[in-house]
């Protein structure tokens, strides 16, 4: 695989943009919920593709750990839903399979890995399908906010100029 400079740097950025905003998350139960992740998945997912997708979400996930402010179930949940909206967009070019990957990557895939990770390293007693809901309540509010922003770039003519921009077909 050759890296790509400027997707790496993008990659960083969107990284930088979800470390930055993590103060922001949802309390539910066990897990803390950050829909800024998911907007930042799908991003990655529409520019950057699956490999940078998966590392932005590992290393924005590694660093709220190291900080403090993140907790254990953010690697499942946000690496899973990076890769399968990264991965149906890829393959299809449709916004709306980007969109679905990331909710059912993250909230069903993603809150069903979960339950090893609390059970046998947090100690957390809790339901298989424990993290479900919650996941999906931050996935959606993130998809959501990826709607308006993606809708917004489309609208503007900006979102394809910066797809070959990433690419290095600037025209």
């Amino acid at each position: 695989m050759k890296i790509n400079i400027r997707k790496l740097a993008a990659a960083g950025m969107l990284t930088a943009l979800t470390v930055a905003l993590s103060w922001f998350y949802i309390p539910v139960g066990a897990s803390k919920c950050y829909p800024i992740q998911h907007l930042c998945n799908i991003l990655c997912a529409v520019f950057l593709g699956p490999f940078y997708g998966v590392a932005s979400a590992f290393a924005s996930s590694l660093i709220r750990n190291l900080m403090g402010t993140g907790s254990l179930l953010a690697f499942p949940g946000s690496m899973v839903g990076a890769f399968l909206a990264a991965l149906l967009y890829e393959k299809s070019r449709k916004l709306t399979l980007a969109y679905a990957g990331e909710l059912f990557g993250t909230a069903v895939l993603g809150g069903l890995l979960c339950f090893p990770i609390a059970t046998l390293l947090m100690g957390k007693a809790v339901a298989v399908f424990a993290f479900v809901l919650p996941f999906f309540m931050s996935s959606a509010a993130g998809t959501c906010i990826a709607i308006v922003v993606i809708g917004a770039l489309y609208k503007g003519g900006v979102l394809e100029m910066l797809r070959r921009s990433l690419e290095g077909n600037a025209a």
